[in-house]
């Protein structure tokens, strides 16, 4: 798995981060999660609070967003809960970040059934782009994490960069998706080979007629 994060000195972290708030946008949109619980029950919108925190570090730094300390405590005193809760979540959760990250964040699924399947490969491409696991490349592109199952199992091995998922990968595959990504380009997200979301590869071995009296198998059913 990968090291620990790189958290930066905490004097450098508040001195930029000590004055965290909203961005007015985000102001409207924090109130609107914390508006869907009920009196006494705010606290339930944390996770939604942290996400839109790390979203707005993200867009400040120009990466894929990260929580420094200030900002956690940010988050709780706006819920009225002791900072050590908000963090708790935080630590718990790796969609959430502890350390500064890359424009993208390269999260590399390690578990059995994407192993089974070539997450070395995925991996080794990796590795050979310059990407070493814990770390942010040194121009700041990319940030390689090993990560638990991330629910695609059907379509191993897979990646999740920032929000979107790749998918049905191998070796060239990912040094495609990556290279892409250095040119500013936008990489066809989601399977990369020949089928529908996690439908069988080729096609519908069942209900054939169905499907093709009814459905065009690309499109939207």
């Amino acid at each position: 798995m990968a090291d620990a994060p790189q958290i930066p000195d905490e004097t450098k972290v508040r001195a930029r981060w000590g004055d965290f708030e909203w961005t007015p946008a985000n102001a409207i949109k924090a109130k609107t999660f914390i508006a869907r619980y009920p009196a006494g029950r705010q606290q339930s919108a944390v996770m939604a609070l942290l996400d839109l925190a790390q979203r707005q570090v993200g867009a400040e730094t120009h990466t894929q967003g990260w929580l420094p300390v200030p900002v956690i405590e940010f988050v709780a005193a706006q819920l009225d809960m002791p900072y050590m809760r908000a963090y708790e979540v935080v630590t718990f959760y790796t969609m959430y970040n502890l350390a500064p990250v890359g424009r993208y964040h390269v999260q590399v699924c390690g578990t059995t059934p994407c192993m089974l399947r070539g997450s070395d490969d995925v991996l080794a491409a990796c590795k050979n782009k310059g990407l070493i696991k814990g770390h942010t490349t040194p121009d700041g592109l990319f940030t390689l994490t090993e990560v638990e199952c991330l629910g695609a199992c059907a379509n191993a091995p897979m990646v999740q960069i920032n929000d979107d998922n790749y998918e049905d990968l191998d070796y060239d595959k990912t040094i495609a998706i990556l290279e892409a990504l250095t040119a500013g380009e936008k990489p066809h997200v989601g399977p990369q080979i020949d089928r529908q979301t996690s439908c069988p590869e080729g096609g519908p071995t069942t209900l054939k007629e169905m499907v093709s009296e009814n459905h065009d198998y690309r499109g939207a059913w």
